[in-house]
Formats: C-alpha cells, sequence, structure tokens
C-alpha cells in the first residue's frame, strides 16, 4: 500500500486508527500482489538469449529544447510491489502498443521464495518477518524473474520499493528508521537482486536500480536520504506536493514530487495513488465502474492542468492490484491508452525524464519551477 503519515487534506492515513483496522488486509493485499500467476512447478530461470536488452537509439524527443519550445508534457506510470504476472503480462502489452515506457518498483522479497524468508531480517524487526508476503514457490520467482527481463529489454525501469513494507502500525516502521537502518535495508534489496542475477538468471543488477518509492509514502527524510546517496540513488518518488510539481533536488536526490489533486467524485484533494482513491472513495467491494471512473476523471484533470499550466512530470502512482474488482488498474490502463498517443506528451520512465533534464538549459527549466503548481478543478 501507499499513503504518507502526515496529516495531509486526502490521504488516507489522517486517519490514525485505519492503519491498525487495516493491518490484515494490508498483509493480505501485499501478499497477493507478489504472485505472478500459475507457473509450472520447477520451470528453470528463463533464458538470457530470449530477453536480453537490445540497444536502442535515443527517442526524438530527448534533446535540448529549441528556443520557445515547450517540454513535453511526461507522464510517469509507476507500480509499486511489481510482483503480479498477470498485471506485468498486461501492462507491457498496452504499452508496447502505444509507445510507453514506465517504472516499476520491486519489492525485493518478491525475489525470495516463501521457505527463503528467513534471509530478510527488516530494521528491528524479527528474521522473516514483512508486512507482505515473499516471493512463493520457486517456479512463481522464476515467471517473476522472466517479467522483469521482458520489462528491461522493452526499456521500462526497475526501481526500489525496499522489502518489507513496514508502514507506521508495524513498528519500527519506515518513518522511524535511522539512517543505518535504511543503508541495511537498501543493502538487502541490493543482495537480493544481486543474487538472483548471479542464480536466476536476472538481467539487472542492483548498480541497474537508481531510486524508487517508499512503503507508504512514509520517512524520515533526513535519515533516508543520505542512505539512498550512499547506496547511489538519483531519485525518490514518494514525497507529495500540492498540485504538479517539476522534479526538486533535495540533498542530493531528485524528488519526483506526488501530487495532491482535485478528484472532481468528491470535490476535494487527494493524494494521486490508488490506495488513497480507494480509501477516499469509501473502501467498497462493489462499486468497480464508479471507481474508475472518479479514477480517469481525476487523471484527465490533472494531466490537462499540467499540459495547459507548468508542463511538469504528472506521477502517477500505483499497485499491480486488484482492488475493488480491479476497478483501479483498469483505470491506470484505460489511461496509459489515451494520453500516452497524445500529441506533445511522452509516457517515460524516471531515469529517461532526469536523462532529458541533465540536457536543458537549467534557466528554462527554473522558469518552469517558478510557474504556479498545476492545480485541477
Amino acid at each position: 500500500m501507499s499513503a504518507r503519515w502526515t496529516r495531509r487534506p486526502g490521504t488516507w492515513l489522517t486517519v490514525a486508527l485505519a492503519l491498525v483496522l487495516a493491518g490484515v488486509l494490508i498483509a493480505a493485499l501485499g501478499r497477493g500482489n507478489a504472485r505472478p500467476g500459475t507457473a509450472a512447478a520447477g520451470s528453470p530461470p528463463p533464458s538470457a538469449s530470449t530477453t536480453a536488452p537490445v540497444p536502442v537509439k535515443d527517442p526524438d524527443w530527448m534533446r535540448p529544447l529549441r528556443p520557445g519550445e515547450k517540454p513535453p508534457q511526461f507522464v510517469l506510470f509507476s507500480f509499486d510491489g511489481a510482483g503480479s504476472h498477470e498485471h506485468w503480462s498486461r501492462y507491457l502489452s498496452l504499452a508496447q502498443s502505444v509507445h510507453a515506457h514506465f517504472s516499476g518498483f520491486l519489492s525485493g522479497i518478491y525475489l525470495l521464495t516463501d521457505e527463503q524468508r528467513s534471509r530478510y531480517t527488516g530494521p528491528g524487526h524479527k528474521p522473516g518477518a514483512a508486512s507482505i508476503g515473499f516471493g512463493g514457490s520457486a517456479a512463481e520467482v522464476a515467471t517473476r524473474v522472466q517479467d522483469l527481463n521482458t520489462a528491461v529489454a522493452a526499456g521500462h525501469q526497475i526501481g526500489t520499493h525496499y522489502n518489507g513494507h513496514f508502514c507506521a502500525g508495524a513498528e519500527p516502521g519506515v518513518g522511524r528508521w535511522t539512517t543505518a537502518g535504511w543503508t541495511d535495508e537498501i543493502g538487502q534489496f541490493s543482495r537480493f537482486v544481486d543474487d538472483a542475477r548471479d542464480h536466476l538468471g536476472l538481467h539487472l543488477s542492483a548498480t541497474d536500480v537508481t531510486g524508487g518509492r517508499t512503503p507508504c509514502l512514509e520517512g524520515n527524510w533526513a535519515q533516508a536520504f543520505p542512505a539512498m546517496r550512499a547506496a547511489g540513488y538519483t531519485f525518490d518518488s514518494s514525497q507529495p506536493s500540492d498540485g504538479v510539481k517539476w522534479p526538486t533536488k533535495l540533498d542530493g536526490i531528485w524528488e519526483f514530487w506526488m501530487p495532491y489533486v482535485q478528484v472532481p467524485a468528491l470535490h476535494k484533494k487527494v493524494i494521486m495513488m490508488d490506495y488513497n482513491l480507494w480509501y477516499q472513495l469509501g473502501h467498497s467491494k462493489n462499486d468497480a465502474g464508479r471507481y474508475t471512473q472518479a479514477t480517469l476523471d481525476t487523471y484527465r484533470g490533472a494531466y490537462r492542468a499540467a499540459f495547459d499550466g507548468n508542463r511538469a512530470p504528472l506521477v502517477i502512482g500505483n499497485h499491480f492490484n486488484d482492488w475493488a474488482g480491479g476497478a483501479f488498474s483498469r483505470a491506470a490502463e484505460g489511461f496509459m491508452g489515451e494520453v500516452c498517443t497524445k500529441p506533445e506528451t511522452v509516457c517515460a520512465t524516471y531515469a529517461e525524464v532526469t536523462k532529458w533534464m541533465s540536457l536543458q538549459d537549467p534557466a528554462v527549466l527554473d522558469k518552469y519551477r517558478s510557474m504556479p503548481l498545476a492545480q485541477s478543478g
């Protein structure tokens, strides 16, 4: 799940007791998101010859802006957990059809089978403890590795969602971790990735991971950022902004802000994350159509505000989930299908947007950063 432990309007954690009441639900849903679907028992690791990335030239938009030219409207689809085979299959196929790239933030323990759970010890927790499920069977982990390889080969970005998903209420949660705790958590994530590279055929190493999103959007950033920098991370996408905001470098880390935006169906602002929307819309299991439409309306309003305003990259934060009968997955898929083909619009990864920003005249980007934050509604 993702929400922020801050009393801001619209986030589900403004009701502190909700975490306690939802604890069992969080653990159950987390494990469900880890499952990649059915795979044959004893399936071997994927063949490197079928999914190895192929070098491609930069797209036409990867260049400095011409005088008077507006930035592309970047849309960054990103998915926490990134474990479900069914969701990988759907999003990879859709992204290919609309020439989109997206980012999957992998929970590192999804690379461990259930029997290997004791290999993980979260900061301040017992070995094998986690607020989400582990990776399932060896066959399921092998399928997940194949999905990740396919994603990397297609130009999508794999980032980190760290490991145990310890939020407020599962103490010590990530909001209370020291730099040493974050260093330990990141180090374990890196080992899980590199072990999967060495033994399971994963086409990804820890050095390829350059950032991600924290569990529940929580963290003491003065403690977390030094550990991120030491690991070579260059970006984070966890902190909220009141509207759509250009990435800002904080303590050496690019912060890609999670925007609070107007939700027309609620007549108020909510952080634009699928779980937050689900919580604020009522947490019902039986209103899928309404949830999908409300989420699409929210995405469209935020996009129009950014496109017509400061052109700040629009972060669409999601999970691989089936909440409310898959309502939010359908909304993300529907929006990806329509927005990524729009003129002057690019559906890209965090790495691609960071590279694009590095090519620009800093004065030009400063001009756009000085514009009012894009506000929908």
